[in-house]
């Protein structure tokens, strides 16, 4: 019993230090990044005031609300979008941006707005000339307020039909981060 009960021991001993001992775990391929702020920077063709959204988030997930930085638009004005992506949960601050542009086959980003004439259209493209969208033009219509949402997708099918186009109904893949500005067009 005695020489069962040390083996028994022995065995467990061994399996502990075995798996004690497991080298780092790698990080996984394409690990999803955090994205605590996205900016999106507005300049009217006209040479009027630069508009900028703001969303930040710092805690990710974490209990603190977002805030969010809004200004108003001007109605019947173009505007040249861009948009700005980081982590500053990270010091110094991470700038995922670059990542989207490096990757930019495995992501785009998609608009939709409750304003019917706000219309948000790419000026960029990846290395297979479908849409990425940290670039667009944004044409504003009449006066109103209304809502912009803007996602970032990772993985989406960029070869099915009205993905290309702007289309997130059918794009797949998962959102990286989903932001939905209050928006005034005066």
């Amino acid at each position: 019993m005695r020489y069962l009960l040390s083996c028994l021991f022995l065995l467990f001993s061994v399996s502990l230090v075995v798996t004690s001992c497991d080298p780092e775990t790698p990080e996984p391929p394409n690990a999803e990044e955090l994205i605590t702020t996205l900016v999106y920077t507005l300049t009217p063709d006209d040479g009027g005031d630069v508009v900028t959204l703001i969303f930040r988030d710092l805690d990710g997930e974490g209990s603190d609300a977002p805030t969010f930085s809004t200004e108003p638009l001007r109605a019947s004005t173009t505007y040249s979008g861009v948009i700005t992506l980081s982590n500053e949960a990270e010091d110094p601050a991470e700038d995922i941006t670059e990542e989207v542009k490096e990757e930019d086959d495995e992501h785009q980003l998609f608009y939709a707005s409750s304003l019917s004439d706000l219309v948000v259209t790419y000026m960029d493209a990846d290395a297979e000339g479908n849409p990425l969208g940290l670039a667009t033009t944004l044409q504003t219509g009449t006066t109103g307020s209304g809502t912009l949402t803007i996602i970032l997708r990772h993985e989406p099918a960029k070869d099915a039909t009205g993905v290309s186009a702007g289309d997130i109904t059918n794009a797949g893949g998962e959102s990286d981060i989903e932001v939905t500005f209050n928006i005034d067009v005066e």
